[in-house]
């Protein structure tokens, strides 16, 4: 079911999920206005503002050990706050992500006139190396696509699937959630809601919609049975297959087809974006077909199709 935060008055700030190092206590009250207001705001997911509160969290117990107000931190407040988490082994990555909430806290904080400065603003963020993402040549998505039995009911929704994971750059998420009513065989397109709520149309391809009419007419009711389920691709018992399950199926059939790359459960939205790239895509057409809400994010595929064209540069002209 798909949730419109437009719609909700106010948010169980307790009932979110908890990640790690996130305490059991009850969120300190203006914590919990700023996670209402943001989640209203943006339609953030859960998880996001599950790390939202634990930031906040270990900031406001680091502040209070120090008899300091929230009200009143400052930019030394919050440099020792950072330098303790550093000097306790926080990487990069992680520090950038808490001083991302606080900036975001803070921001509020100034706009609900609690505070009259925001003492993130002279505060640069850690420089961290942006990796990329790990894709699959031409030929191994070929391969990958190929090991299914398709003679069998779910191997045949296995084909299906890694079919339509290729040709529109789903996220798992997306696709393991993937119900009826989304696709429009005869148009050709699926209608996703992804991050924030945002909708976009992807483009199946034809060779995607053949594989999901010749799943839909026969195998589908095969796995089921006499079960019913609106969700595109069942399991045996007719529940909505996990992310983690459909992570297993992808590392079976790389294995399978000879795949030696270390993949992760993006690694055909990685391909699609990448090989899409190497053929002249335009970069903002790639961002909509992926649901990027930022340009910056598509653009890391850039360097990975150059570095693709690099290597095939390097193999027909040795000398370039």
């Amino acid at each position: 079911m798909i949730t419109n935060p437009a719609v909700e008055s106010t948010m169980n700030i307790n009932a979110l999920p908890r990640i790690k190092d996130d305490p059991p206590a009850e969120a300190d009250p203006v914590i919990a206005r700023f996670l209402d207001a943001v989640w209203m705001e943006r339609g953030l997911s859960p998880n996001t503002l599950a790390a939202y509160r634990a930031d906040l969290t270990a900031l406001t117990r680091w502040l209070e050990a120090r008899r300091v107000p929230v009200a009143r931190t400052a930019r030394a407040d919050l440099l020792g706050f950072i330098a303790s988490r550093v000097a306790a082994g926080a990487r990069p990555r992680s520090t950038a992500r808490q001083l991302s909430s606080f900036r975001r806290f803070f921001r509020f904080m100034v706009r609900e006139g609690a505070v009259s400065e925001d003492p993130t603003a002279q505060i640069a963020m850690p420089k961290i190396g942006r990796s990329l993402p790990r894709s699959l040549t031409e030929s191994e998505v070929e391969a990958l696509l190929a090991a299914p039995a398709v003679a069998d009911p779910l191997g045949h929704r296995d084909r299906t699937m890694l079919e339509v994971l290729y040709a529109t750059g789903l996220r798992v998420s997306e696709l393991v959630n993937l119900k009826h009513s989304q696709v429009n065989a005869n148009q050709g397109v699926i209608r996703i809601v992804g991050k924030g709520n945002r909708e976009r149309l992807i483009p199946l391809g034809e060779e995607a919609v053949r594989w999901l009419a010749d799943f839909v007419q026969g195998p589908r009711a095969e796995i089921l049975l006499e079960r019913q389920t609106d969700y595109l691709f069942p399991t045996r018992r007719g529940d909505r297959m996990t992310r983690q399950a459909f992570w297993h199926i992808i590392k079976r059939y790389a294995k399978k087809a000879g795949v030696e790359k270390e993949l992760s459960p993006h690694t055909l939205r990685h391909a699609f974006a990448t090989h899409l790239l190497n053929r002249g895509a335009d970069l903002r057409v790639v961002q909509m077909l992926l649901g990027h809400s930022d340009l910056s994010t598509t653009q890391i595929y850039t360097h990975v199709a150059r570095e693709r064209l690099k290597e095939l540069h390097g193999q027909h002209h040795p000398r370039g």
